[in-house]
């Protein structure tokens, strides 16, 4: 899979889970770019993300995200 077809798949997510048709995410995006994402919705954006991969994160990892990017980055490790 690669990064662009990660990224059809995410921003579907983020627009389920926040909501938002209009909503596109980035390499960049932060918890802070995007209404609505506090630590609770973070929880529920990590559980979508984990079903429409078919993937299981570690605390370890989930913690350490920083932006999209990074997220992404994880999906990549985790379906390659």
């Amino acid at each position: 899979m690669t990064r662009e077809e990660v990224y059809e798949r995410l921003n579907a997510v983020f627009a389920d889970v926040f909501d938002d048709e209009d909503l596109t995410v980035n390499d960049e995006t932060t918890a802070a770019d995007v209404d609505g994402w506090d630590s609770l919705m973070h929880i529920t954006l990590i559980d979508a993300v984990e079903e429409e991969f078919d993937i299981s994160f570690d605390m370890k990892t989930i913690v350490k995200l920083k932006n999209v990017g990074e997220l992404v980055d994880s999906i990549l490790e985790n379906i390659g």
